[in-house]
């Protein structure tokens, strides 16, 4: 899946694409009525609106019984990164109370959005910002830990914002979240990091690099060729040729894919390690089943890391 913004040509036509869905949005809002600051969702509870599920199960999480999300992106056949906005997003952005976007060059289509229209009403939470990132740095931060504990933090405050009066609900569904929704997620980035710190890896893209540290990991798979997978283009000759060598040579005691996104080169690489007997784990880039839960989602592929660590451990 690309990570960079296509070419200039592909940029306007987006635009361009964009600038129609907002016009019929405002026209769809106008019509309905809705007033400044978005309109609240049924029963009065907070109109959140997140770009890509995953940091909107977070947001559930967060924001307990009074808040309503909406997610945009839901379908694990889609990629964030050239998703096509519709009408109907368009509208959803526009009437949030709460928007959540991830920024660092990643859903540029929400951003248009928003800033096409603006709202002094709503809160919006764009994860670059609160992480203090920008396009060019690694925009898969919900595989971050510590990144999606700041978001946390960043979402009480902007429910704090959205919902005055109930700062202590949305603090105290945060506490729980972290403790006993994140227990299983939090327990096993310790154990790996226990039991496997150092261990060498490989990946077939940048989604895993801000797992990997966390873990206690050593990615040593060029960052070239990992970027090159993620972004659509040809990693160079030479990157190619060290990932192929790392596997060939048994350097590396555990190859990681991303299963949404399996190129040629990725599969090569992925039968060489079936082939040398390197274990295998999966990642996704998005919540994979549709409609699973951020903490569910992440235990799954932390478990799958785990075990294939295992078992390399045991066949050495």
């Amino acid at each position: 899946m690309r990570m960079l913004l296509k070419k200039s040509a592909s940029l306007s036509n987006f635009g361009a694409r964009v600038g129609a869905l907002v016009i019929c949005a405002a026209a769809l809002i106008a019509l309905a009525g809705c007033g400044g600051g978005g309109a609240s969702a049924a029963g009065g509870k907070v109109n959140v609106v997140a770009a890509e599920d995953f940091w909107g199960s977070i947001a559930e999480g967060v924001g307990g019984d009074r808040v309503a999300v909406t997610d945009i992106i839901t379908n694990p056949a889609a990629d964030p990164h050239d998703y096509e906005a519709t009408a109907n997003d368009a509208r959803a952005m526009a009437g949030a109370q709460v928007s959540i976007v991830n920024g660092i060059g990643y859903d540029e289509w929400a951003s248009k959005l928003l800033a096409a229209s603006p709202d002094e009403g709503r809160v919006e939470v764009e994860v670059g910002d609160v992480l203090g990132l920008e396009a060019g740095d690694n925009p898969h931060q919900w595989y971050s830990p510590e990144s999606v504990h700041r978001v946390i933090a960043a979402l009480v405050e902007a429910f704090d914002e959205a919902d005055p009066g109930h700062d202590s609900y949305y603090e105290e569904r945060a506490a729980e979240f972290e403790k006993q929704d994140l227990a299983r997620y939090n327990a096993l980035i310790t154990q790996i990091k226990k039991e496997f710190g150092g261990t060498k890896v490989g990946a077939s893209e940048s989604i895993f690099e801000p797992l990997a540290p966390a873990l206690g990991l050593d990615l040593v798979t060029p960052a070239g060729f990992m970027d090159g997978i993620a972004e659509g283009t040809e990693p160079s000759p030479s990157d190619k040729a060290t990932a192929d060598h790392q596997i060939e040579d048994g350097e590396i005691d555990l190859w990681v894919y991303n299963s949404q996104n399996a190129t040629p080169d990725v599969k090569r690489l992925n039968e060489a390690a079936e082939a040398a007997g390197i274990p295998i784990a999966t990642v996704t880039e998005t919540l994979t089943p549709e409609g699973a839960s951020f903490q569910a989602w992440m235990v799954r592929e932390l478990e799958g890391v785990q075990t294939a660590l295992r078992e390399g451990a045991g066949s050495g």
